[in-house]
């Protein structure tokens, strides 16, 4: 009895549910108004009835067509400035300096810009995502290009390569986990933003559901769309981990060894 009980304590689901229980105690002897934060029983029952109403979905979907239209154009534009500035020298004196002073400015500092210059519609809200996604992935590639092993590149040579084969063959494989590691960074940094852009008068998606629920005090709400966050943070993270496995086969892994 004494095993079993020390590998609960153990167990890495304990303390979670523990935070659980006391929450939901709080909430419901009133330690916790229900303005202030809802019980978790409240929340999952809000979950439920927004899922079989299918309000939670139409949101959903609306925030993912956002995500995946500003991660298409930042990723596109990243992966394009990386190769240009990492392949050649001029690339590099004409792309590298604009990225440094893309890196020092704040996207989400560009969001009045945004709105004078594209109005207040889905164009701000994708831009930023967009903006905020490229240099993640320009940094790392042009790193990883960068960092490519030079016997490599010199062995490469020897066989008689060209300079196309040379980027083809040894140099893009070579800067592959780099960049896969900035598209899991622009991945978590894009969800992040979309927080933030969905505040900019939206009418349908996470950001506006949250917008509402702030105004009645549905803090219930509130957290259903947290949660629905961090689910798409965890899913992202969950795909370049398995697009890692697949296009990194060739990698030998340490924890094998």
């Amino acid at each position: 009895m004494g095993a079993v009980a020390s590998q609960i304590v153990g167990s890495r689901w304990f303390s979670p549910l523990v935070l659980l229980a006391a929450w939901e105690l709080a909430s419901r002897t009133g330690v916790i108004p229900e303005h202030t934060l809802a019980a978790p029983s409240a929340v999952v029952a809000t979950l439920w009835s927004m899922l079989v109403s299918g309000e939670l979905e139409s949101n959903l979907l609306v925030s993912f067509a956002r995500i995946v239209a500003g991660l298409a154009i930042g990723v596109s534009a990243g992966i394009a400035l990386g190769l240009i500035a990492g392949l050649s020298r001029q690339g590099e004196a004409a792309v590298d300096p604009i990225m440094q002073i893309k890196r020092t400015i704040p996207t989400l500092a560009l969001t009045p810009l945004f709105i004078v210059w594209f109005g207040i519609g889905e164009t701000p809200k994708i831009a930023l995502i967009a903006f905020a996604s490229i240099f993640p992935v320009y940094l790392n590639l042009y790193s990883g290009i960068r960092g490519v092993d030079v016997r490599l590149v010199e062995a490469a040579r020897s066989f008689g390569l060209s300079r196309a084969e040379l980027i083809w063959h040894v140099i893009l494989p070579g800067a592959l986990p780099s960049l896969l590691v900035g598209l899991r960074y622009s991945l978590s940094i894009a969800i992040l933003v979309l927080v933030v852009a969905e505040q900019i008068n939206a009418s349908a998606g996470l950001g506006y559901l949250i917008n509402n629920a702030r105004d009645f005090l549905r803090t219930d709400i509130i957290v259903v769309c947290l949660i629905v966050y961090a689910a798409l943070g965890l899913g992202a993270d969950w795909l370049v981990n398995l697009v890692e496995r697949r296009a990194l086969v060739w990698r030998p892994s340490l924890l094998k060894a």
